[in-house]
């Protein structure tokens, strides 16, 4: 799912900073999310082991293709390491990427709502609880993420994060 908002913070990198955009390795990169959320109802029954392979690997030729991991890491990534750094332990990498990548979405103006589905419906995380992520280290997260690589454009860049704000986000998304 990370995918899904790599992307779009390389696009606003691209148009707000003239940071370097590589279209066919976004391409791929979106590609490979797209193909995993559109077979994401099948996974609880027959989870297809090829097809998520297939999918990493396009998303680690994405990276190569790009030069950095660009096209796959944004910051819901940046989100995960703060959590990290925060309380080391908390949540698997890919389930902080998950809960991040719905909050990162709703900034973005993206349909948060079927990242949220597609993480149900392979039985991933969808909220703070579920990965025992207080509603202060969520916050704080959020507020720092950006701090961790401050040379990577992201949504977090445009938007000023404090607790206030990172509380409703993480609330009017379910989150918490």
């Amino acid at each position: 799912m990370a995918k899904v908002t790599a992307v779009r913070d390389w696009e606003l990198a691209r148009d707000s900073v003239g940071e370097y955009f590589g279209t066919y390795a976004a391409n791929l990169a979106a590609m490979s999310a797209k193909i995993v959320i559109d077979n994401s109802k099948n996974f609880k029954k027959k989870p297809d082991v090829r097809m998520i392979v297939e999918a990493l690997i396009s998303s680690g030729v994405a990276a190569c293709i790009a030069g950095s991991s660009r096209p796959c890491s944004g910051a819901e990534h940046l989100f995960s390491h703060a959590v990290d750094y925060l309380e080391p332990g908390i949540g698997l990498h890919g389930e902080k990427c998950g809960i991040g990548a719905i909050m990162i979405a709703k900034l973005q103006g993206q349909d948060w709502k079927k990242i949220i589905q597609m993480l149900k419906n392979v039985g991933a995380p969808t909220t703070a609880k579920e990965i025992d992520l207080s509603a202060r280290t969520l916050a704080k997260a959020l507020t720092i993420a950006q701090s961790l690589r401050p040379e990577r454009y992201t949504i977090l860049s445009r938007i000023k994060m404090n607790e206030e704000k990172a509380i409703a986000l993480a609330k009017s998304t379910g989150v918490l």
